[in-house]
């Protein structure tokens, strides 16, 4: 980890007015503003123009999570109100059997007013009149505390999925900054387009700008377009507390991606760029590459240890390996596993000295100061992401989750 301990959050911090954070969603996704990065130049231009500006021949990739209605409101019979917060689920720990459960399921919470709390069953606050979760009867039970978290079980009756029950019950799990309750508008809006797998309790931001217009246009240009599916966690809003980037935990979030796309990275022309849609599109492409090392390295025969990319991975030595070598090898083994998705988890942290594998170009928001994402950007572009934000505040862009958009090209060494 040489040269992290010098790496100080506050060297990546600005100003972000309050007036400036986007408490709601444009009427239009595609009318934001977009800021382009390209080769030390920025300019700006609105989202709908972006097929214009993107690299060709080139592959982009979409983040396809879901956000599920994560925050559940129960009463005690004292009458305390108890929120709990989804993370992922622990048993059983799989998103697509847990989802279809039909009378109990265990969940990693975090729970609000937790110390109301040590025991007992707790029932959903319902509102009147409301039979239809009545009939549910949805209950929650403390398994245990975890950490800093708790192992909550769900019960319920009717025998429909934990996917209906949550649906039902739960709220959007809107970003705290936003200083907000939850309304009916972020049902739809706080959720991509081409939204497939349950499991985020953030949204992939990047992509909320994306219409069917902007997606059929990419592919008219012969723009390659994949997915890849990371479940982001309530993590992402985690600050970072230490003054060294050296002393902070990053969070761990589970991922999938297809052995066909895998070929494809594999693949790849000389001239073929890659462009990640969002931060945690960039996570999980570039954790790909170490996966790769395990499996050409034959680090261990336990599946778990080949398939989690751990924080400071990417700064411990140099790595040989082409991106060609690294994804042939994940493709081999899913052959020879007969895979066709591959599961993985990854903690990786993108800090200014890393050194990217695959990704040249990304589709991301304007992030909060000191941040793991602002580092994420620095480490992208540079210092130049100091020249960039300034002018995202000069120019009236709207920042964060709901905020305008921007087109970085990473900066070459």
């Amino acid at each position: 980890m040489v040269g992290l301990s010098s790496i100080h959050i506050s060297d990546y911090s600005y100003v972000l007015p309050e007036e400036r954070i986007a408490k709601y969603p444009l009427e239009n996704r595609d009318s934001s503003k977009l800021l382009i990065y390209k080769g030390d130049k920025i300019e700006e231009s609105i989202f709908s123009d972006i097929p214009s500006y993107l690299p060709f021949p080139s592959t982009m990739v979409f983040n396809d999570t879901k956000v599920i209605p994560a925050r559940l409101f129960f009463r005690k019979e004292s009458g305390a109100i108890i929120e709990i917060f989804c993370l992922e689920p622990h048993n059983p720990s799989d998103y697509a059997l847990s989802f279809s459960s039909k009378e109990s399921s265990v969940w990693k919470t975090i729970v609000g007013n937790a110390r109301k709390w040590k025991s007992g069953t707790l029932h959903l606050i319902i509102p009147e009149n409301n039979q239809e979760l009545k009939k549910l009867d949805l209950r929650a039970n403390l398994v245990e505390k975890v950490d800093n978290s708790y192992l909550v079980q769900f019960t319920w009756s009717t025998g429909v999925p934990f996917s209906e029950v949550i649906e039902k019950c739960g709220n959007i799990p809107i970003p705290p900054y936003l200083n907000r309750e939850t309304e009916s508008i972020d049902t739809e809006r706080y959720q991509t387009l081409y939204a497939k797998y349950r499991g985020s309790v953030a949204a992939p931001t990047a992509g909320l700008h994306f219409t069917d217009r902007e997606l059929t246009e990419i592919e008219r240009m012969g723009i390659r377009r994949q997915e890849v599916c990371l479940h982001v966690g309530a993590g992402t809003f985690l600050p970072v507390k230490s003054d060294s980037i050296s002393g902070h935990i990053m969070h761990s979030e589970p991922f999938a991606v297809t052995k066909d796309f895998v070929n494809i990275l594999a693949n790849l022309s000389e001239d073929e760029m890659v462009t990640a849609v969002g931060t945690t599109s960039v996570r999980t492409l570039e954790s790909l590459y170490f996966i790769g090392v395990h499996i050409l390295e034959h680090i261990s025969e336990d599946f778990s240890a080949l398939t989690n990319v751990s924080q400071w991975e990417p700064y411990d030595r140099e790595y040989p390996y082409t991106l060609k070598e690294s994804m042939n090898a994940i493709y081999k083994y899913m052959e020879s596993h007969s895979l066709d998705t591959l599961g993985a988890r990854t903690q990786i942290i993108i800090v200014p000295g890393y050194s990217f594998k695959i990704v040249d170009a990304m589709v991301t928001n304007f992030h909060q100061p000191q941040s793991t994402l602002l580092l994420l950007i620095a480490a992208f572009i540079g210092e130049d992401w100091r020249r960039v934000y300034e002018y995202a505040l000069k120019n009236d862009f709207r920042f964060l989750s709901y905020g305008d958009s921007s087109l970085l090209f990473r900066k070459k060494c």
